[in-house]
């Protein structure tokens, strides 16, 4: 459908822009200015990394500029992402050995992750590296290569590659907390299976200097080990022994940790439309949610090959890979069930599949303690001695803690539910620590516990007025200082690789999608784009609001949005298409503007025409989740144009 097809609407008041449409623009600008620096820094005219690192963290160097692109920015940035990215997995094919290249780590195996470093083949890492190839399908779904790898990677988890047997269907399992076109993790070395029980790394630190933690860094073999004795790893039969049952009880079961697989097979449906994916990823989760109910309302962070909770355990439901006793806690289990009850709401439009993250919210909230300062308390560990509202000795085991607000933020903006709205709003009752009218001044990285959500929420709550301009001009503030950082950096090229470090990636688009998209920023670990609206340039035929134009969300509701739009050029008019939802999920009823015209959509796009100079405030009435959701563009019709298939 092109613009002109579409229900269109159109701004007529000149008008001086507003303060946060000013910021917005000056954003773009300072970021599409810093973003070639930046690509220039840290690679080779190949785009290959002049840093060496994981595999992840390649990825992760560019991982937001197909969303920039995608909200509009210079098509630049696209391909240098792209660039970097093929760059990257072809460097890192395990069929190429690099002479000399001294940090390499983890090498690729068909494009993807292998098993050569499993430390990072599970969800946690591979959630991060993924981020990047996600959002190349919101910039450009038509890259034949990417559909390619897009069928390939979800086959891996579906049961249908038997190169790659990760998954039985007849238990619903993933057999292993991490997977990979190689297939499942069932083997460890020594060093592996004493990093993740107890932290230290013995290729770095010699083994008579090494200082072990309390078991249960990232998993334990409790109940069968109960305590590992000093000095076991120094012992051949001994270390034998233990490298054999961390085999046998860690890897040879599924982790709640790869519910983030959801994500690689949503992507899937979303590229091609083959039901297939969708039908997997209700499955899995409906098997999770399923071992909640056995477990007594308790997520088990273990699953047996036979599909019993703690099959390897003695029936014990924690101690598993990244679950209830990880060092940081419920960090890494909980952004996974963050995904998959997006990915299942997403594609099914039922809403009950939120269960599965709200349930465990209130596990937390069930068992939390109220310090006597009134600072409302959530355990963020479970072992052997129950909840963990005691914070421990040892620094690396995590004690109670303010809730985390990524979690509920994402549960309520999926929902818009008055169930999820107090469940938020109970949190914020006994939040004495935190303001939440204020961003936080180390909120910089992507990769947070969410606490600018904060400030967002209160603005959506009618609490905190100023909000977008505070966001925006926090992040111009801190892509000004990563840029500077960049400018000021006096090393030489060879300096740069001596000491492996390069700046910091100066484009951020977390403030971009809270304002423009009325969304939460995706889950870092792999999470899909979130999105009330999208926005689509169709005298360029682009994702994006055309050069110019910024937009705001101001206003969120369970059957609306509220939405501005402001053309900046004095001279020339701007055209804009809507779009309900990040995939289209959405559908538009009617769209009223503040002179009390209406238009009548009853689709999943309007357009709007924008004088020179002027600003259009609408408020769209909205279906959530009723179409079924595509990467599709508004004038791609029924299917994505491939060209190769």
């Amino acid at each position: 459908m092109t613009a002109t097809e579409m229900p269109a609407i159109a701004g007529s008041r000149p008008t001086a822009p507003p303060t946060w449409a000013l910021l917005q623009r000056e954003l773009f600008s300072l970021m599409e200015e810093a973003a070639p620096e930046y690509f220039a820094s840290g690679t080779e005219a190949s785009g290959t990394a002049i840093w060496a690192d994981d595999i992840d963290d390649f990825y992760e160097a560019f991982y937001n500029w197909g969303l920039f692109y995608a909200m509009g920015a210079d098509r630049s940035l696209l391909d240098m992402a792209l660039t970097a990215w093929n760059a990257s997995t072809r460097i890192c094919a395990n069929d190429i050995r690099h002479r000399d290249h001294r940090l390499f780590r983890q090498n690729m195996h068909r494009e993807y992750y292998d098993l050569s470093h499993p430390g990072d083949a599970e969800w946690h890492h591979k959630g991060e590296g993924n981020m990047a190839f996600y959002d190349f399908w919101v910039a450009d779904p038509t890259i034949s290569e990417n559909v390619r790898r897009a069928r390939q990677y979800a086959g891996w988890y579906i049961g249908e590659d038997p190169e790659a047997p990760n998954y039985d269907t007849r238990y619903r399992i993933l057999r292993s907390p991490a997977q990979t076109g190689q297939g499942p993790w069932h083997k460890a070395r020594l060093v592996v299976a004493m990093a993740l029980l107890q932290g230290g790394n013995l290729e770095k630190t010699p083994a008579d200097q090494w200082v072990p933690k309390k078991m249960g860094i990232r998993a334990s073999l409790y109940p069968v080990v109960k305590e590992l004795e000093d000095g076991w790893w120094k012992e051949p039969e001994r270390a034998d022994e233990i490298v054999k049952l961390f085999e046998h009880i860690v890897l040879n079961c599924d982790s709640a940790n790869n519910l983030a697989a959801t994500a690689q097979v949503t992507n899937a449906y979303l590229a091609t439309g083959d039901e297939k994916y969708k039908r997997w990823v209700l499955d899995y989760v409906e098997a999770w949610m399923e071992r909640i109910e056995q477990n007594n309302g308790i997520i088990p962070d273990n699953v047996g090959p036979t599909g019993k909770i703690g099959e390897h355990r003695e029936g014990v439901w924690f101690g598993g890979f990244y679950g209830w006793g990880h060092y940081q806690g419920f960090n890494i289990m909980y952004h996974a069930m963050d995904i998959a009850s997006e990915c299942a709401l997403l594609v099914s439009g039922d809403f009950s599949y939120l269960e599965l993250l709200r349930s465990q919210l209130k596990v937390l909230l069930d068992n939390s303690i109220t310090r006597e300062d009134g600072q409302l308390l959530v355990p963020r560990r479970y072992d052997e001695n129950g909840w963990c509202l005691t914070k421990p000795e040892e620094r690396v085991l995590s004690g109670p803690a303010p809730m985390r607000a990524e979690e509920l933020v994402h549960l309520y903006h999926a929902s818009m539910s008055q169930e999820d709205y107090e469940l938020i709003c109970q949190v914020r009752a006994g939040d004495v620590e935190r303001d939440w009218n204020q961003i936080p001044e180390n909120a910089a990285s992507e990769k947070n516990q969410g606490e600018t959500e904060l400030a967002r929420f209160n603005y959506y709550d009618g609490k905190n007025p100023d909000w977008p301009e505070q966001i925006l001009r926090a992040e111009y503030n801190w892509a000004l200082e990563r840029l500077a950082a960049l400018r000021n950096d006096e090393r030489s090229r060879e300096e740069r690789i001596g000491v492996n470090h390069v700046p910091e990636n100066p484009v951020l688009t977390k403030g971009l999608t809270q304002v423009m998209l009325g969304a939460p920023q995706s889950i870092y670990n792999g999470g899909l784009l979130r999105a009330q609206v999208r926005y689509f340039d169709p005298e360029r035929d682009r994702p994006g609001v055309p050069p110019d134009v910024a937009a705001l969300v101001d206003e969120l509701g369970s059957d609306r949005a509220g939405i501005q739009l402001v053309n900046l050029n004095a001279n020339e008019r701007r055209r804009v298409i809507v779009q309900a939802g990040a995939f289209g999920e959405h559908e538009f009823t009617e769209v009223r503007d503040d002179g009390g015209d209406v238009l009548q959509v009853d689709g999943r796009y309007f357009a709007v025409e924008l004088p020179p100079a002027t600003a259009l405030r609408v408020k769209a009435g909205m279906k959530r989740f009723v179409n079924k959701p595509s990467y599709a563009f508004p004038w791609h019709g029924e299917s994505i144009p491939v060209p190769f298939q």
